[in-house]
């Protein structure tokens, strides 16, 4: 709100120059390959400026560019603000969190092998979160289990109601005890109120 309808445009907001048009190039790439009516729209009414406003060029970027975007962006109160609405007292926790999300969707939407896999971005844990985490905290930040316990938190604050957690506990049950330890699950993680 405080830098406009096209904050994604201005130079200033950003950490690092270069990155900064490599990534509006992207997004330049990813409105220009969309068909969606509300950019086709945007581009038959206006033409100052050139760029949908952020809520329409955000809406076509792949997750992967909105996690780069996010990230170099500079740490002021608006990226506090993002963080705090998630219970989170740190933003790099998010910005980890949403470069891991955006890794394991790749992998994901590549018919990848994730089960066993050895991240290579590592899940920070967070301290003191607002809102309920996982007791024991001493898990692998490379293996799945950290990343699937953040994936719950949030979905915890974006859909309170949701059936992420007795479908991942289902899902499991059906896995030998291999497999759980090869994922970082810890022996006891069911006992965890987190996961009840």
């Amino acid at each position: 709100m405080r830098n406009g309808s096209h904050w994604q445009i201005n130079p200033n907001l950003y950490r690092n120059p270069v990155k900064y048009a490599n990534q509006i190039s992207s997004l330049q790439a990813e409105i220009d390959r969309s068909h969606e009516t509300f950019i086709e729209h945007y581009q038959k009414k206006y033409t100052s400026p050139s760029e949908p406003p952020a809520w329409m060029s955000l809406e076509v970027s792949s997750f992967g560019l909105l996690s780069q975007i996010f990230t170099n962006l500079r740490k002021g109160s608006e990226k506090k603000a993002v963080a705090d609405h998630f219970g989170l007292n740190d933003v790099s926790i998010l910005e980890n969190w949403i470069h891991s999300f955006s890794n394991i969707r790749n992998i994901c939407a590549h018919h990848g092998r994730l089960w066993n896999r050895r991240l290579t971005v590592h899940i920070k844990i967070p301290t003191n979160p607002k809102f309920d985490f996982i007791s024991n905290t001493q898990v692998y930040p490379y293996k799945l289990y950290a990343v699937l316990c953040c994936i719950q938190y949030m979905l915890n604050t974006i859909i309170p109601v949701n059936g992420f957690k007795a479908e991942l506990v289902s899902l499991i049950d059906t896995c030998p005890l291999a497999q759980e330890k090869e994922m970082g699950f810890p022996a006891d993680w069911k006992d965890d109120k987190y996961w009840k």
